[in-house]
């Protein structure tokens, strides 16, 4: 596993961030424990969650993913090896101010957080959407706080737009609080506008880390939906809005392009998808998601692993969102 700095902190992460959404969800705590476990092994120590995972999920309800790799720490005793990610800001209960980025909320549900997790502090907390309901002086304010309390390390945003992004540097900047480090937004080679339009030149300019989620699309860029004939009729490519934009001859050309380039290696689409984010330098870490370790072991084994720059050109001009 190969590590980066996380911006412009000392902070060292592994290139390759576990994202624990599906705990609680698709993964019972024996096989989640296990993954852990496994990820640690293999040099990764990069771990993200959210206070919200997976109240999606039936049956399940807020901080189940927190809780089990709380019960992980507890067990393993290996808090020290974990740089330790987590947001706040999605509903978790019923109330009214059970959501958002509010004072109230905010020192809520870091005390919530820190308990379902086990532990006395968190290295990387993030705003996981933006709150216009909010002043942002009180968001940062509250987070500085929790920074100067010793309970958070570093600050991250996720969700955020250049434009809130950049007011909320200026804001920290002008009234000497703790300023975002990170930032996590939706990117991929197929869903690069949105990052790419503006936000990028934001983060270079400020040094900021860029831990992207959905890196393989949902699971299109792994290549198991190759044709629109092959996606079962009760498959997520059916029902999710965005994924059935996916399915374009553009875009079933690029997972053709992309094979021919994971047998040069020896690589899957998945891994080469990755690759695409780690050999851009304003990458610092995507995060993938697993249901076993099977799946998050072929990610893992990506660190590392760089596309030449022909090949980056030829992908960009596949993918190149200015053009029609």
């Amino acid at each position: 596993m190969e590590y980066r700095k996380l911006g412009s902190t000392g902070l060292k992460v592994s290139e390759i961030c576990f994202g624990t959404a599906t705990f609680g969800w698709h993964t019972d705590p024996p096989e989640a424990h296990r993954m852990l476990d496994c990820f640690l092994e293999h040099g990764g120590n990069f771990v993200d969650t959210a206070d919200y995972y997976s109240a999606w999920a039936a049956g399940s309800y807020a901080g189940r993913s927190e809780e089990i790799i709380g019960e992980w720490f507890k067990a393993s005793g290996k808090r020290h090896q974990v740089v330790l990610a987590t947001k706040v800001c999605s509903p978790v209960g019923p109330l009214p101010n059970d959501r958002g980025l509010s004072r109230r909320h905010i020192m809520d549900a870091v005390e919530a957080s820190l308990r379902r997790l086990q532990t006395d502090f968190i290295d990387l907390y993030q705003t996981h959407a933006m709150d216009h309901n909010t002043p942002i002086e009180e968001t940062l304010r509250t987070l500085d706080d929790l920074v100067r309390q010793g309970k958070i390390r570093y600050l991250g945003c996720s969700n955020y737009t250049a434009w809130r992004t950049c007011k909320a540097l200026w804001v920290s900047d002008k009234l000497n609080l703790s300023r975002f480090d990170c930032i996590q937004p939706y990117y991929n080679l197929i869903d690069r506008a949105e990052f790419e339009r503006e936000l990028a030149d934001l983060v270079r300019a400020e040094g900021l880390a860029v831990i992207p989620y959905s890196p393989q699309a949902m699971g299109f860029l792994t290549g198991k939906h190759r044709s629109h004939a092959q996606v079962p009729p009760d498959s997520r490519g059916t029902i999710d809005p965005r994924m059935q934009t996916y399915f374009t001859e553009r875009n079933f050309k690029l997972l053709d392009e992309m094979e021919i380039i994971g047998k040069r290696y020896d690589k899957s689409l998945a891994q080469v998808s990755l690759a695409w984010l780690l050999t851009n330098p304003a990458i610092t870490a995507p995060i993938v998601g697993a249901r076993h370790w099977e799946q998050l072991q072929e990610s893992t084994a990506t660190s590392g692993f760089r596309l030449t720059a022909e090949e980056m050109h030829r992908l960009n001009e596949l993918t190149d969102w200015r053009k029609p």
